[in-house]
């Protein structure tokens, strides 16, 4: 068994680009365990990560695919949020959705991605967009 921990934000697209690629993952669906993080950096409604519409969505791709899963929500920075969960769990894999920026919308904004791949000390996954078929 091993665990993936998968940062969520409020893209849905993202989140099932994510989920897609460790159901792609080597075992069985019983062999994995998966927390989806999502970290509110602003939360004025005092709103559940569950019900985040693109938690919700990856969360119903595990369920029907028999890969047990669970969410922690915080709040913080992203990236810092779901590298201290993943060393806490002391999980196998971060996955993490990669985003389209210029590099000067790097050096303005940040980039989670960016900011997981270069202080985890776990392996990080960096997916791209995926095009759902209706």
């Amino acid at each position: 068994m091993y665990h993936v921990v998968i940062g969520i934000d409020d893209d849905a697209e993202h989140a099932l680009a994510c989920v897609e690629e460790v159901a792609k993952l080597p075992g069985e669906p019983d062999e994995k365990e998966v927390t989806l993080v999502h970290s509110f950096t602003d939360n004025p409604s005092g709103a559940s990560a569950t019900q985040i519409h693109s938690v919700r969505e990856a969360g119903e791709f595990l369920e029907d695919r028999g890969i047990e899963y669970d969410v922690n929500e915080s709040s913080g920075d992203p990236a810092e949020v779901i590298i201290e969960f993943a060393d806490e769990e002391d999980a196998d894999l971060i996955v993490t959705a990669g985003r389209k920026r210029s590099p000067a919308g790097k050096a303005l904004f940040g980039s989670v991605t960016q900011t997981v791949i270069l202080n985890s000390d776990r392996p990080v996954m960096v997916t791209g967009s995926t095009k759902r078929k209706s």
